[in-house]
């Protein structure tokens, strides 16, 4: 399997899990700072490698009324102010090809959104641009139809490649994971990182938002975990009841440490009887 750096960060290969997180949305500056330095500061106590994520744009709202962030421009602002001052790498996501040039000039990486996995211009225009492409797998695709995309971001000439699990449609406003897809997945020869919070959503299962099931967060990543994923993927907020984004399927930041704790125990007990 490929290692990818990222910044200080290196992962797969049976490096130790890495962690990408942040708040769904940038809802102001201010919330966002608090919950990267809140991250910040339980990593490098828990001695997990830290990716900060959050969205300037979330073009894909399930009500025209939905909250989306503060755009482009005033959030890769805030995102820069970020990376430099508490010397973290971010991701966000990209939905247009007019935000990718600038997002590369920022993002450590940039995120493929899952409706946008297989739209092919997209796809190797960003691949084109960013330093590494976080490609998350679409909630219709089954996980060997990862290699067809895994194969355009190769063809744009880019191998910083991480590929993220984040469920699978399963009837409507229901989604459901398949741990096979993560093996699958990584035997294409990426890191793989498991989402496990947006695969507890329930889209647009409340009308006119988006649902989720919190509960079963811890659940599912320490499933993923002992699958020998890369890396695990969730969306924080120290007041998920409020969020203006994707709250029901966010963890409170209070929960964090101990699910982390247990995560780098089950990992550490994985990687060490198996070879790469």
């Amino acid at each position: 399997m490929k290692t990818i750096r990222i910044d200080r960060i290196t992962i797969g290969a049976g490096r130790p899990l890495a962690l990408i997180a942040g708040p769904c949305v940038i809802e102001d500056e201010r919330m966002t700072r608090r919950i990267a330095a809140f991250l910040k500061k339980l990593t490098n106590r828990l001695n997990i490698p830290f990716i900060f994520k959050a969205s300037y744009d979330k073009a894909n709202r399930t009500s025209l009324q939905g909250y989306r962030g503060p755009g482009a421009a005033q959030g890769l602002e805030i995102l820069a102010g970020i990376r430099a001052d508490y010397r973290l790498p971010v991701l966000s996501d990209v939905h247009r090809f007019e935000e990718i040039e600038a997002a590369a000039a920022v993002l450590d990486v940039v995120q493929i959104p899952a409706f946008l996995c297989r739209q092919t211009d997209f796809v190797m225009t960003v691949a084109r641009k960013a330093r590494t492409i976080n490609v998350k797998k679409g909630q219709f695709l089954a996980p060997w139809d990862m290699k067809n995309v895994i194969e355009k971001v190769e063809a744009a000439g880019n191998e910083n490649l991480l590929i993220t699990e984040r469920g699978t449609s399963f009837g409507y406003n229901n989604l459901v994971t398949d741990m096979r897809s993560l093996p699958i997945l990584r035997n294409f020869g990426y890191p793989v990182i498991f989402d496990a919070t947006h695969s507890v959503q329930l889209p647009g299962g409340m009308g006119t938002s988006s649902g989720g099931q919190r509960e079963m967060i811890p659940f599912l990543a320490r499933a993923a975990v002992a699958a020998g994923v890369d890396g695990i993927f969730f969306e924080v907020h120290p007041e998920p009841e409020t969020a203006r984004c994707d709250g029901p399927n966010s963890l409170h930041l209070a929960e964090l440490e101990e699910l982390l704790a247990a995560l780098v125990k089950i990992d550490r007990l994985v990687k060490s009887s198996i070879r790469e």
